[in-house]
């Protein structure tokens, strides 16, 4: 019979947490900016000054957005200088990346730089294995704070042995479910990720940024792959856990599915990135977007603005500032994400990209966050009974509407509201009454 591994089963946090020197750094979810989305490889020093500026202007850094990171295409294709060092390309950071990062820093921000554990970056810029402790000085040299460290161009002396199951990447039946019947190279169950190949890649930069004097955020993009929610929070704060998200909404949607069965790796100092946010961009209707990001924000992914924000409309800018989503994103006191309690129009427990999980809880210390998505192409009702809902057991409770603020009052036995298609509904439960 053919070994086969379940996507549904959840998987056990880990003690062993990687806790930052200052006790707090990375114990939150990052909020922040990145150029990816937005720009690609069409980037130069001022359109991260103006991103800067804007998070200012607009009230975002105030908010909480504070990481304006570079990601890639920043240094010169042609290689290292004499010494090994990467180049930053002056053409397009006439000040270096040490210039730029003084400027963000007087702006009471924090800056992160990119680079790849193989031997290119994506786009095809210098990368960082081989040159872990070299890269991490300059980086710390630079002033940087954060850095995001993808996962291309990897020899082949450093590939894995096997096959995480992963549905991006490891071919799964239609319930999301592996075995070596359909890819004979999966891993055999039980086996110790952290010893992979990919986990000793990724080490090798978190040695190296633990040998500088200045505190340097550490995220893996690594896709998902290589069991990293085994191992992921004993070498950095967050690890991306899935392919390239993308704006539209069946990308949304699937990451979104492919989260809600992940989700027992995030708690603090250990985040699950869902990607960088789409808010502003393609084709994204309102609804879609306000879905994206209170998911992203319910989740505890982090969230890096991947848009011009100079041309963000107001009623976006409204919406990455939610007082209520935010708090829940970044409680101090609960550390674990909201997770879904029911699915709704699948089974529990259903593996489906069109239609994922709809009804999830989550706790804080403003009350108990509960989302309702509609993943329909029409209006529908939801309902929600609170004695379905974990930690609800009074027949009553005081309830605010998140997106307005609205108190709504003592509100019994539960709530039914209508949705419109690829909405979502979101209320705050707070003191029985």
């Amino acid at each position: 019979m053919a070994a086969s591994l379940l996507l549904v089963i959840a998987l056990a946090p880990i003690a062993n947490a990687i806790v930052m020197p200052d006790g707090y750094t990375g114990k939150l979810p990052t909020l922040g900016f990145n150029s990816w989305n937005a720009y690609h490889c069409n980037i130069d020093a001022t359109k991260f000054l103006s991103a800067a500026q804007a998070l200012v202007d607009t009230g975002l850094r105030d908010a909480g957005y504070s990481y304006v990171n570079i990601d890639d295409c920043w240094s010169i294709r042609d290689g290292r200088d004499a010494n090994n060092h990467i180049i930053p390309d002056t053409a397009r950071f006439p000040d270096g990346i040490k210039g730029l990062a003084d400027q963000i820093h007087a702006m009471n921000l924090k800056i992160g730089i990119y680079s790849t554990a193989g031997t290119y970056t994506c786009a095809g810029y210098p990368a960082s294995l081989g040159f872990e402790d070299i890269d991490a000085a300059d980086f710390a040299a630079w002033g940087i704070d954060y850095l995001k460290y993808d996962n291309c161009n990897v020899p082949s002396d450093w590939k894995d042995q096997y096959i995480f199951c992963n549905p991006d990447y490891a071919q799964t039946d239609s319930n999301g479910t592996c075995n070596t019947d359909l890819d004979p190279n999966l891993a055999p169950p039980g086996y110790d990720w952290s010893t992979s190949n990919s986990a000793i890649r990724f080490n090798r930069m978190r040695d190296a940024l633990a040998k500088q004097n200045r505190d340097i955020l550490y995220s893996l993009c690594i896709w998902g792959t290589a069991g990293v929610f085994d191992w992921g929070n004993e070498t950095a704060v967050s690890w991306r856990m899935s392919d390239d998200i993308a704006p539209t909404w069946s990308k949304v949607t699937h990451i979104l599915n492919l989260n809600s069965f992940r989700l027992n790796s995030v708690d603090f100092w250990s985040h699950n990135d869902a990607d960088m946010l789409e808010v502003g961009n393609g084709d994204l209707t309102p609804e879609e977007t306000r879905s994206h990001f209170a998911f992203w924000a319910a989740m505890k992914s982090p969230l890096l603005i991947g848009t011009d924000i100079t041309v963000l409309s107001q009623q976006n800018i409204d919406l990455l500032k939610n007082e209520r989503l935010l708090a829940f994103s970044q409680d101090d006191v609960y550390g674990a994400p909201a997770k879904p309690y029911k699915w709704g129009t699948n089974p529990d427990w259903t593996y489906n990209s069109t239609y994922p999980a709809e009804f999830w809880v989550g706790a804080s210390k403003a009350g108990t966050l509960i989302l309702m998505l509609n993943p329909s192409d029409s209006v529908q009702m939801k309902e929600v009974v609170w004695t379905e809902i974990p930690g609800l057991t009074e027949l009553g409770y005081q309830v605010t509407d998140v997106w307005t603020g609205t108190d709504l009052g003592c509100i019994q036995f539960g709530c039914v509201t209508n949705v419109f298609s690829h909405d979502t509904a979101a209320i705050l439960v707070g003191e029985a009454c």
